[in-house]
């Protein structure tokens, strides 16, 4: 895909003196007394702050943190606590301005973090004078959140349409080259793992992907479904029996183009949903009435572990089991330590995902962690992100120029 990097304009000495407005993703969680809980997407949105300080422009960052009502700031959703760990982190001092969207004092060398962006009134709605008052602020828009990538707002869309120059900053970058290589341009056998406790919320995930991959792997309780389809008993497991049509269909689909979707040859259950609960192992035939499945079997595991270890690629969103209890985590462990062992570029995302990938400490074994949980899955999708397609075709207008 092709857009502006925010690297090449600094490389091109095109960032010295001018006013630069990053879109940051700070949305970070807190505890009930404000504080910070995890920093990790605070750390993540440095390196493009200090680049841009480092090239001499005068610095502008903002985010969304929480669900604010707009046109009503409330001390709670103020981004200060954000702005005193930025200091921290950056060792200096991050001056917070609210009211911002009429006009900031900021110079060369300095960096101002402005409030919380969905208190503006239109921000949600992408409101067309809203837009255009923030892209008068600025000289240069850097897009750097691709955790908000999905959604077409005043501060991921309105502002590129209009800003004078409008750019992708290094991690939103990052994205879009892990995604092309692993689904536009993918070394195969590309085989893909997506899990989780429901079919219909990634069901045209599943379809989409059934026309691209060699290897569809399902886990949780999109698995059980995929074993209702294929005539097994799955006792009191969670799934979804009306769309084990639709599952057949992606079975189909894989089978016609000469793929497969695995189905579980054997399973965990046990009698109840508890991180004490007796786990037994159990031939997928086997599953009793009053049995809940709550992971893949060690066969099973093993089997998919050989698989993901001859792949090119890999595309990993949710876990195949219950991982949080340790019982019955063995599944999701297998997966995650077939996937650092093997030679694939692989590309993980999505909330539990990642926290599986912490679990087991394969952070540096996996070739590229997305950030964004919504705009992860809708790329898996086959959908085209607002925030990319402005941005590809604010590119196009600059050649054109």
């Amino acid at each position: 895909m092709n857009v502006i990097r925010f690297t090449d304009l600094i490389a091109q000495g095109k960032v010295a003196g001018q006013r630069v407005f990053i879109r940051a993703d700070l949305n970070v969680p807190q505890d009930d007394a404000g504080q910070i809980t995890e920093d990790t997407r605070i750390r993540a949105s440095i390196p493009c702050i200090e680049q841009a300080l480092k090239a001499g422009a005068a610095v502008m960052v903002t985010s969304h943190l929480g669900r604010p009502t707009e046109g009503e700031f409330k001390p709670e959703d103020s981004l200060a606590p954000v702005a005193k760990r930025m200091g921290e982190l950056m060792g200096r001092e991050v001056k917070l301005v609210a009211n911002w969207v009429d006009g900031v004092e900021v110079k060369p060398g300095e960096l101002v973090l402005l409030e919380n962006c969905r208190v503006n009134k239109g921000e949600k709605k992408n409101n067309e004078e809203l837009a255009k008052k923030m892209a008068a602020l600025c000289d240069i828009f850097v897009n750097d959140a691709f955790g908000t990538a999905h959604r077409a707002e005043g501060t991921t869309y309105g502002i590129a349409q209009f800003a004078k120059i409008a750019s992708a900053g290094p991690l939103l970058a990052a994205e879009i080259d892990a995604i092309s290589k692993a689904l536009s341009a993918p070394k195969r056998p590309l085989v893909a793992i997506v899990a989780g406790s429901k079919v219909s919320t990634k069901l045209t995930i599943l379809k989409a992907l059934s026309e691209k991959v060699d290897g569809l792997i399902v886990g949780g309780g999109i698995a059980n479904t995929f074993m209702l389809a294929a005539g097994l008993k799955i006792g009191k497991s969670l799934a979804e029996p009306d769309l084990v049509a639709e599952a057949q269909a992606v079975i189909d689909a894989m089978k016609a183009r000469g793929a497969a979707v695995p189905i579980p040859v054997d399973v965990v259950v046990a009698q109840r949903f508890a991180a004490d609960a007796e786990a037994t192992v159990k031939d997928a035939a086997d599953v009793a009435e009053d049995d809940l499945i709550l992971d893949i079997g060690p066969k099973t595991a093993a089997l998919l572990a050989e698989q993901l270890k001859a792949a090119g690629t890999i595309v990993w969103n949710g876990p195949v089991g219950v991982f949080e209890f340790d019982a019955f985590a063995h599944g999701t462990e297998t997966i995650a330590r077939a996937i650092a062992a093997s030679s694939a570029f692989s590309i993980a995302g999505g909330g539990d995902t990642l926290a599986a990938i912490a679990k087991y400490g394969i952070e540096k074994d996996v070739g590229y962690i997305s950030t964004g949980g919504g705009a992860f899955l809708e790329i898996l999708e086959g959908k085209t992100l607002p925030a990319f397609e402005i941005l590809s075709r604010r590119a196009q207008d600059a050649q054109g120029d």
